[in-house]
């Protein structure tokens, strides 16, 4: 379709539309006839018959109410008539693929004339290329899907699937072989845990907690069982059908009386008594992605101990959406398992040996959240440098020229980059170490990074609410995602472990190569 056009104005023929029956106002070099349209002003006509706008150029006043999406909805493009002669819009908030250019709005390794030690000309590229795909196929779909409570969109899935990202979600491994990775930006072979992190980095970018879970979080941490522990038949029937995006799993093992006491578990499983089958009975609360799920990964106890393994979904099987402070596409559910029958292939590791099969996951996982959290953070140090720019107050002065403003921005621009950095030593780290002595060297390390990135979430969620006063409860509008950021940073601190658990968690396993011969 070919572009508008539009009509020249001068400021001066402008300055004619200025009364109630003719109005016409300036944003960012357009004109827009709001003539029919002050009726139905949401903040009323007589803020534009009154505020000294009709006529004028309202760009400052309209940045100091309304986020710039406005101008992009249907009904509001319809009310633009023209542009002023001579100049051109220069605002803008998204640019498909962009590079933001507000100060530490970025990661330093994304930054201009910034340099770093471990991402290589490769990362970059696929950096860009991972951008992109998020801006034109994730957003939108993000904010829509948060805002009824559906499911991520099956085209989102599938276009994820055709760049092989469901696999890539994995990190580096065996089942990347064979597979052309976004586009073949980046070698199977090739593929390490910062290329994992980008794609982890840019999902948060979308600012919606529910929906960033709700696009497959479950198989992120449901898979890796299967992966690591299923047997070559399990494998070969599960697995490519989820990296397609066609089935979803997702990781059942906390309950009412058991959330961050594995060992607490109540489901059990026993076997009949031809040993061919395990019959499942027990409930799981607080799963994400459980009601739309085809597949659990399932902690039990049995006579052995403790004992993985993954039930289809299927008769007596029963889930339930959990309502949550976020948004219900995380797919939050609660399972019921009732006589469930589970072939004994099924079995993920050895039995009584789930523990480890559920440990070995949770170094992965943690650091997973640390990425999302980390970026979480950065995305609000950059709502909040914009607004204390344009919000004008205390006799029409920008924010930050309040030292008070000035102190809250500068604890929340030094907690985001000291996360990215020990972010970033943390995964370098596991670029170059096995999975054993990632378990050895680096368990008690992600832990206090989980920790330590929660806490620090919260501080900042509480500062940007102070900073955006009203708007920073308000799920609509300028602090929109203020509002839902801090309604939902919580879950953070929760999910993999509480922060208090994962603390001492750290210093337990700092105790433990505390040598025995070293005194005051």
């Amino acid at each position: 379709m070919a572009a508008r056009q539009l009509k020249s104005f001068t400021r001066e023929e402008v300055e004619k539309h200025n009364t109630e029956g003719d109005l016409w106002i300036i944003i960012d070099a357009r004109v827009y006839d709001l003539t029919r349209f002050k009726d139905l002003h949401p903040g009323g006509k007589s803020v534009l018959l009154e505020g000294d706008v009709a006529g004028q150029d309202a760009t400052e006043m309209f940045y100091s109410l309304h986020r710039n999406e406005v101008l992009h909805k249907p009904q509001y493009q319809r009310l633009m008539i023209g542009q002023l002669e001579g100049e051109e819009s220069t605002i803008y908030d998204r640019i498909v693929g962009r590079i933001s250019t507000i100060p530490y709005g970025e990661p330093t390794w994304l930054s201009k004339g910034y340099h770093s030690p471990y991402y290589t000309e490769g990362h970059r590229k696929f950096h860009k290329a991972v951008r992109t795909f998020f801006d034109e196929f994730v957003f939108e779909d993000a904010q829509a899907r948060e805002e009824d409570g559906k499911r991520p969109s099956q085209n989102v899935i599938d276009k994820m699937a055709e760049k092989n990202m469901h696999a890539m979600r994995m990190g580096p491994g065996k089942h990347l072989e064979g597979r052309i990775l976004m586009d073949g930006i980046v070698k199977p072979e090739e593929f390490d845990y910062f290329h994992e992190l980008i794609i982890t980095q840019e999902f948060v970018r979308c600012g919606n907690r529910g929906y960033g879970d709700g696009l497959l979080g479950g198989k992120v941490i449901g898979l890796p069982p299967v992966l690591n522990f299923g047997n070559p038949d399990l494998q070969a029937r599960v697995v490519p059908d989820i990296l397609a995006g066609k089935k979803f799993i997702c990781l059942a093992i906390s309950e009412a009386h058991a959330g961050s006491d594995v060992f607490g578990l109540q489901t059990n499983a026993k076997k009949t008594e031809d040993g061919k089958h395990w019959i499942v009975n027990g409930t799981k609360k607080w799963i994400t992605n459980g009601t739309f799920a085809d597949y659990f990964t399932v902690g039990c106890k049995t006579e052995d101990g403790f004992t993985v393994m993954l039930i289809e979904r299927g008769e007596g099987i029963e889930t339930k959406p959990i309502k949550t402070s976020y948004s219900p596409t995380a797919g939050t559910a609660f399972i019921t398992f009732d006589n469930v029958k589970v072939p004994i292939e099924n079995t993920l590791g050895p039995e009584g040996g789930g523990i480890f099969v559920i440990l070995s996951n949770f170094n992965h996982e943690r650091w997973v959240m640390c990425c999302a959290s980390v970026r979480g953070q950065r995305a609000i140090v950059e709502e909040c440098m914009k607004w204390i720019t344009q919000r004008k107050a205390f006799g029409g002065k920008p924010l930050h020229q309040l030292a008070v403003i000035r102190s809250k921005m500068a604890s929340m621009i030094a907690r985001a980059e000291s996360l990215q950095a020990w972010l970033e030593n943390v995964t370098y780290q596991m670029n170059h170490m096995n999975y054993q002595i990632q378990a050895d060297k680096l368990a008690g390390q992600i832990a206090f990074l989980k920790s330590y990135s929660t806490q620090c979430a919260q501080d900042t969620a509480r500062d940007a609410v102070q900073i955006f006063g009203g708007r920073g409860v308000t799920k609509t509008g300028m602090g929109k995602f203020i509002e839902h950021y801090h309604r939902t940073i919580p879950f953070d601190a929760i999910l993999g472990g509480t922060e208090d658990v994962l603390a001492d968690l750290g210093v337990r396993q700092a105790m433990r190569h505390m040598p025995k011969n070293v005194r005051l």
